[in-house]
């Protein structure tokens, strides 16, 4: 197998993808558990033209300028720069989607990316198995690998006080917002604005992940890896260019990700906007890259689904 390492992840010779078993996460667990089933339960009760509002705004605000901005373009791969506090409110707003801590983000994506970059991986960072398995793997357990890379996060990350205040508070940062909630519309606005935002958030993200490293539309191929990204045109807005996930695995580092015409990417759009207004600069674009080892075009015909 070859030995691929992020400038994160120390793999030796001994590494493998592969050799690892599936175990339950009882804090994760529980916390996707509970979420959901508050949201299946109470949000029909609850529903009102105002809290359904507030959930779409929300969830637009903590997805797009949090988790794919903040966590993803940002934090983990770096494809823009931004002033500390402009970083730490898009990250912030990232922890608020409820899916993990920022540090626990890294190393999750590092992770997953290092072990797709493999020749071969284990079927959970490759979401291959059957539909509902793959949605308990990935929501209600972890991979533990028998040897698996060293995760050494770089200064920035490691020594950063506010990074480590939210990795180690990211659950009870929805407390203070669930309570302002309350505050101005009640039950209404509790349950739409925290259980049934973040239930949709986490599903969502799998589902999309599900999805895109199975099958799809390819502009592009990487040829010697375990798993290729595919394109899902059809979510692309409400995933805020997330979706573009075959173009992303072509080029990680750019910080656009609807490469072509006509591939939708509001989280580009807001990244132009805040850097006309001086918030952010150094916007990568695959011009600006060094091409993956073995990446490789696909025409028209080859890239159908």
């Amino acid at each position: 197998m070859g030995c691929f390492s992020t400038p994160r992840l120390i793999a030796g010779t001994a590494t493998s993808a592969t050799d690892g078993r599936v175990v339950w996460a009882p804090a994760r667990s529980l916390w996707v558990g509970g979420m959901t089933a508050t949201a299946l339960i109470l949000g029909p009760v609850f529903v009102t033209p105002g809290a359904v509002l507030l959930f779409l705004v929300t969830s637009a605000v903590t997805l797009c300028a949090g988790h794919s901005l903040g966590l993803h373009r940002l934090l983990i791969h770096r494809s823009f720069a931004a002033s500390p506090w402009v970083e730490y409110g898009l990250v912030y707003l990232g922890t608020l989607v409820g899916m993990a801590g920022p540090l626990g983000m890294v190393q999750l994506h590092d992770t997953r990316d290092w072990a797709q970059r493999q020749i071969v991986c284990h079927p959970l960072h490759a979401h291959r198995t059957g539909f509902l398995r793959d949605a308990w793997w990935q929501m209600h357990c972890r991979l533990v690998l028998t040897n698996p890379p060293r995760f050494v996060p770089e200064p920035l990350l490691a020594r950063n006080r506010g990074l480590a205040f939210l990795e180690a508070t990211w659950m009870v940062q929805q407390l203070p917002w669930a309570l302002l909630f309350f505050w101005v519309g009640g039950m209404p606005w509790l349950v739409w604005g925290v259980p049934v935002r973040v239930a949709v958030s986490l599903t969502g993200h799998w589902l999309v992940g599900h999805l895109t490293h199975r099958r799809g539309p390819q502009g592009w191929v990487v040829d010697g890896v375990a798993v290729q990204g595919h394109d899902l045109p059809a979510a692309s807005l409400v995933t805020f260019g997330e979706a573009w996930h075959g173009n992303h695995h072509a080029w990680p580092d750019s910080a656009r990700f609807g490469l072509e015409p006509g591939q939708h990417d509001p989280g580009w759009w807001v990244l132009l906007a805040l850097r006309r207004i001086g918030l952010v600069w150094d916007l990568k674009q695959p011009a600006d890259l060094v091409p993956r080892t073995g990446l490789r075009r696909l025409g028209p015909a080859e890239g159908r689904a």
